[in-house]
């Protein structure tokens, strides 16, 4: 496939985008090998911790990372035990830092359910990241898989890295386009990376094979994030709360964009408003409306659409499959999914 067959793959919008349960078809069966592997790993005889680990069970999210591990694997030469392996340690750690995120933004919901630290609070929140996290860790002691290990833990202090980052920013007002791309390489690309390359360890030895997932993951993560910043600016029912990153203060893609297009004067009347603490309704719609006007929407989606087709024209490198295609198909679902 061309380089400009590849865009137009990312670009037509008007093509039908499958959904993730159509898209994961083709492992359905792998995946369901993996929900017993990721269940088992959290048998506990703690009470407290099986009240929370039935509740986390009951959100169901969309599984994406254990998803990309499994289709790394395939493409790479096929899944295996050690596949099963590495998704359940990312799905263990991935989840652990979604507990300790949501504490940390003080959030009430996720995936349309009562947050953990709402209904618990943040000390057994806190505990239960933690409980997840070590579980994680014990799934590759136990399996001996170093590797993997090493992998996933690059990744973690990579991501708590990136949130610093972030924080330290947000605090600062001092975001750039290129202090942006290092924090979501960091804090996001960086787990979707270690997706692939786990996928892909346990599956191949090929040193060029990896090499070439990793960048994949690298592209997929960036896009993902772009796409979940500008969900951020959608007033539709995405699952995340609108204008969040507004009121927290997070500077993303789409306002660094928009402020580029605008004169000094309203730079420094929207970096002023930005950086306001406990912004109203009216004052989210103003930015978001600014955002909008001055083409901030436009570009990020021109960058996320670059990214994919990057990650694309990798994939493309892989020989022509079915699996090739599911992989192709949850390329275009991250970058135009609607949550």
């Amino acid at each position: 496939m061309t380089n400009a067959a590849t865009e137009d793959i990312i670009t037509n919008k008007t093509a039908p985008i499958r959904s993730l349960d159509d898209i994961q078809k083709p492992i359905a069966s792998e995946l369901e090998t993996f929900k017993v592997h990721f269940r088992k790993y959290l048998d506990t005889d703690v009470f407290l911790l099986n009240q929370i680990i039935r509740y986390l069970m009951r959100m169901k999210g969309k599984q994406m990372r254990p998803i990309l591990v499994l289709l790394s694997a395939k493409i790479c030469g096929g899944i295996s035990d050690r596949s099963y392996v590495a998704a359940t340690m990312i799905e263990l750690l991935h989840t652990a830092t979604l507990i300790h995120d949501d504490v940390v933004d003080e959030a009430d919901q996720r995936r349309g359910f009562l947050s953990v630290n709402k209904v618990w609070k943040n000390k057994a929140s806190v505990l239960f990241g933690d409980f997840l996290l070590a579980k994680g860790l014990l799934v590759a002691v136990d399996s001996d898989e170093f590797e993997l290990l090493k992998v996933l833990s690059t990744a973690v202090k990579r991501m708590s890295e990136g949130e610093l980052r972030q924080l330290k920013a947000s605090k600062l007002q001092n975001m750039t386009e290129d202090k942006y791309y290092q924090i979501i390489t960091e804090k996001t690309a960086s787990l979707l990376v270690a997706c692939c390359e786990c996928g892909a360890i346990s599956a191949s030895a090929d040193e060029s094979v990896r090499e070439r997932i990793r960048g994949i993951g690298h592209h997929i993560g960036i896009a993902f994030q772009i796409r979940d910043d500008l969900l951020d600016y959608s007033q539709r029912k995405t699952g995340k709360t609108s204008g969040n990153d507004i009121l927290e203060r997070k500077i993303t893609l789409p306002f660094i964009a928009a402020l580029a297009n605008a004169s000094l004067i309203e730079q420094r009347k929207m970096r002023w408003m930005y950086r306001k603490k406990g912004k109203n309704s009216q004052q989210v719609g103003y930015i978001r409306n600014f955002v909008f006007e001055k083409g901030g929407i436009e570009y990020a989606t021109r960058k996320m659409e670059e990214h994919a087709g990057k990650a694309l024209i990798l994939l493309n490198e892989f020989p022509e499959s079915e699996i090739r295609d599911v992989f192709s198909e949850f390329i275009r679902f991250v970058i135009y999914r609607k949550k």
